[in-house]
Parts: C-alpha cells; sequence; structure tokens
C-alpha cells in the first residue's frame, strides 16, 4: 500500500504567497495516470495561485477560509467548503482575501506537469490583459513577483 502523508510532505513555496504539497502526483509517493491532488496553503490577505490555464480540467476545493476565485469572465468570493469546476485552457486564479491561511485541494486530470509552477518561479507567467487575457473586473491583480 502506498501512502501519502501530508504532514511528511515538505512541499514548495512559490512567489505568489502560497504553499503547494503535492498529494497524488508530481513528487509525492502516489502517482495515478488519471489525475492529480494537491492541497494548498494561502497566505493571509493576498497567497494566490496566479492568473493560468492548462490543458487539463480541474477543481478547486476551498477547505477553510475566504477566497476570490476568477474563472474566465467572472469572479466569485468562495467560502470553506465551496468548490469550483474548471473546464480545460479557461484561464483561472485564487486569491485568499482574509486575514487567516485559505487552505484548499486542487485535483486535475489527467495527470501530469502543468507549466503555470514553472513559469511563476522562473518569472515567466503570462501577464493577464497583456499575454493572457484579462482578468474579469474588479479582481485582484495577478502576482507576477519574481522570485
Amino acid at each position: 500500500m502506498i501512502i501519502s502523508d501530508l504532514s511528511q510532505i515538505e512541499g514548495r513555496r512559490y512567489p505568489a504567497g502560497r504553499r503547494t504539497q503535492n498529494v497524488v502526483g508530481g513528487a509525492a509517493p502516489i502517482q495515478a495516470a488519471n489525475f492529480a491532488i494537491g492541497y494548498v496553503t494561502l497566505d493571509p490577505g493576498g497567497g494566490q495561485v496566479p492568473w493560468h490555464n492548462q490543458e487539463q480540467e480541474e477543481v478547486y476545493f476551498l477547505l477553510e477560509g475566504e477566497a476570490e476565485m476568477c474563472l474566465g469572465s467572472e469572479r466569485r468570493i468562495l467560502r470553506g467548503g465551496q468548490a469550483a469546476y474548471i473546464p480545460p485552457r479557461v484561464f483561472h486564479q485564487m486569491t485568499n482575501v482574509g486575514p487567516t491561511p485559505a487552505r484548499m485541494i486542487y485535483c486535475y486530470g489527467p495527470a501530469g506537469d502543468v507549466a503555470h509552477w514553472r513559469q511563476e518561479l522562473d518569472g515567466t507567467l503570462p501577464k493577464a490583459g497583456v499575454q493572457a487575457p484579462p482578468l474579469p473586473e474588479g479582481a485582484r491583480p495577478q502576482c507576477t513577483k519574481k522570485p
């Protein structure tokens, strides 16, 4: 039996103010061909999964906290216990708008690396409204900090 133990997975810090821990896929002990799962902690007051898209379909499930979810031209506030479906190739972003850490799970399929992780670490994410579609009106700005 292969077990992924979140308490034993260091994960990685990203410039946009989050820690991502792979539970299935990536550096995790469990590998699956059809999906990947991860646990993300967004820093209080602005930690973010910045504006990006990918080929896989995905779900963001907010476990606790309050976060702004942008998906294409839509913008909504999600609260703990709510999930959002992300179709393939649609730009999306999640930003913690609360004073405490927001915790979420992502699940996408099929499994495989997604370019935005490397782009964020390299400082090469496509910029909203320039190389990528604009964020929805009123959205928190995309984090484009370089490491």
